[in-house]
């Protein structure tokens, strides 16, 4: 009875510790800005900004990055970066991170976009941000998950497109 009391205290007293490893104020990520690059196929691909505020007095280390998009509540785009680097604390970093969209996900955001009654000139998308932000070593990292709106120039008759 003595040895398994001993053996339910410690297991208890190590899982307060990891939960008090990754304890602190979360992160907030955005989508700072977003630019074409050279596609692949029937792929195209985006370097997406990405704007990390530490609100927390430590600083946080990171090695790595993995994230998913999604646009108007569909899977969009994801991709992954080997940066690391540190956020300071009460500090910001923007990190850009290459992500692949596949030509079905194009397809569906420009069918539901030509089928719905939008301004010509621009349209504000909602987007839905999630990932992992990797720790160093064996640190756990720093999950993540956020929500915003981006606006798209138009596609219609007479829109301005940005010159790329």
């Amino acid at each position: 009875m003595n040895m398994r009391m001993l053996l339910v205290s410690g297991l208890i007293l190590i899982l307060a510790g990891c939960a008090a490893l990754n304890q602190g104020d979360a992160l907030r990520i955005s989508i700072a800005g977003m630019q074409p690059l050279e596609g692949e196929g029937m792929e195209a691909r985006f370097a997406v900004q990405l704007r990390i505020q530490n609100h927390s007095n430590k600083p946080v280390d990171y090695d790595g990055i993995a994230l998913d998009l999604d646009l108007r509540g569909m899977s969009f785009a994801s991709g992954v970066s080997d940066q690391s680097g540190t956020i300071p604390g009460f500090g910001e970093t923007v990190i850009t991170v290459p992500v692949t969209v596949p030509a079905t996900a194009i397809l569906r955001q420009v069918f539901q976009i030509a089928t719905n009654d939008l301004p010509s000139t621009e349209t504000k998308v909602d987007y839905h941000l999630r990932g992992r932000l990797g720790g160093p070593g064996l640190a756990l990292g720093h999950r993540f998950d956020s929500t915003g709106e981006v606006t798209l120039p138009a596609a219609g008759p007479g829109a301005t497109r940005p010159v790329q």
